[in-house]
């Protein structure tokens, strides 16, 4: 009868644990991306977003995502996360970002979309490569997705 406990125990939190909603690693170099199927290779273009029930979309670049929001009901996603461009691999709120699109930053799908945590950090790319700024919102009006917000 114990060994049922821990069986159940062990279930229990194993099912608990596996309901987290929240983003996962990306394992650049196996990962593929969800819209195109490229390998994630690019630490400072990914993005990810997590659904409501915490399925996690992994993409080669933010363009990717952006693209595949046309597929998908927005309001089921729980968070959108970028790659933030000054700190590779690290994923950032992509409705918070600041976006340069430069023809002087490729990126892995010649949107040359970038992203960055910091808007200050943004505009000194800018004046360095050239380009145009943009927020989310701006940048799901260009992508045309409805935001939902």
């Amino acid at each position: 009868m114990k060994q049922y406990f821990i069986i159940f125990g062990f279930i229990l939190m194993l099912s608990i644990s596996s309901c987290n909603i929240g983003p996962k690693p990306i394992n650049y170099g196996s990962d593929g991306c969800h819209f195109c199927s490229m390998t994630i290779v690019d630490k400072q273009h990914a993005a990810q977003f997590v659904t409501k029930k915490g399925k996690v979309f992994k993409f080669d670049a933010a363009e990717c995502m952006m693209n595949h929001l046309h597929e998908i009901d927005e309001t089921t996603v729980s968070m959108f996360l970028v790659n933030d461009y000054n700190a590779p691999g690290e994923l950032i709120d992509a409705t918070k970002a600041t976006y340069l699109i430069s023809k002087n930053i490729p990126s892995p799908m010649g949107e040359y979309l970038t992203a960055f945590e910091i808007k200050e950090t943004a505009e000194k790319s800018q004046t360095d490569n050239e380009g145009e700024l943009f927020t989310w919102e701006e940048l799901s009006n260009r992508f045309k997705i409805k935001t939902g917000k």
